[in-house]
């Protein structure tokens, strides 16, 4: 089947499934059986935007996947809503960033209700993302790569929430918010210190001399750090 062909199948199962809905409102079909035509067109929602997606009309895509969304939310199945709401939210990646933030902010509403906060931590990476690459909103990545981050901590996810502060490090020096780089770059040193890790002490080192170019007498005491970390004797008597 071409494009054009699945995009027709894709429109008729869009009619068929207004049509159950319908059906569903109706008293009799409400009192027997309207949680089975709802179901049906969830279903059929779904595979329309299966379809659309095979026809690459990712704003179609999108739209379909948003109805299932909302039905899953009526049928109470908070899991499926948040689902579809990610599937709309990556189609309308392609086409409309602004929708794909609306649906990827409707799933992470519903991920934190649940309690998933590493889920909905990763779906404010996809924002802040789309924000960098497609709208070109460094204050709202920054805001978003935040909130994930705080997400992360809260989970004890130390390392992912560490690579979106390092975004946000990275952003807040673009803007000329030298101090908050510098405190966020401040913070990686002092824990890379305290769990003896030399790896990401130097990493942190590399990242803070980036932004605040370090005299010889810091670069001297932190040196001492990073062999004491390493232990006497080991490493190359170079912090980078």
């Amino acid at each position: 089947m071409d494009n054009a062909g699945k995009e027709r199948e894709a429109v008729q199962l869009m009619a068929d499934a207004e049509k159950r809905l319908k059906a569903s409102h109706s008293f009799l079909r409400g009192l027997f059986g309207g949680n089975t035509r709802i179901e049906e067109a969830c279903e059929m929602y779904t595979r329309a935007a299966n379809m659309f997606k095979m026809a690459k009309n990712w704003s179609a895509a999108g739209n379909a996947f948003c109805q299932a969304a909302k039905l899953h939310m009526q049928l109470q199945s908070k899991h499926d809503s948040a689902t579809s709401f990610v599937d709309a939210g990556n189609a309308y990646k392609k086409a409309d960033p602004h929708e794909a933030i609306n649906c990827l902010n409707a799933a992470i509403d519903i991920y934190t209700d649940m309690g998933r906060f590493t889920i909905a931590a990763k779906h404010h990476i996809t924002i802040a993302e789309i924000y960098e690459t497609e709208l070109v909103d460094i204050e709202k990545a920054i805001a978003h790569y935040e909130q994930s981050a705080d997400y992360y901590k809260g989970e004890e996810s130390n390392s992912s929430a560490n690579k979106c502060l390092l975004k946000v490090a990275a952003y807040a020096a673009q803007l000329e918010q030298y101090q908050k780089a510098i405190e966020i770059y401040e913070q990686k040193l002092l824990e890379a210190h305290e769990e003896q890790n030399s790896e990401a002490y130097t990493e942190a080192v590399k990242e803070f001399d980036s932004i605040s170019r370090l005299d010889q007498w810091l670069t001297t005491m932190l040196l001492r750090i990073k062999k004491s970390i390493q232990g006497d004797g080991e490493g190359d008597g170079d912090l980078k």
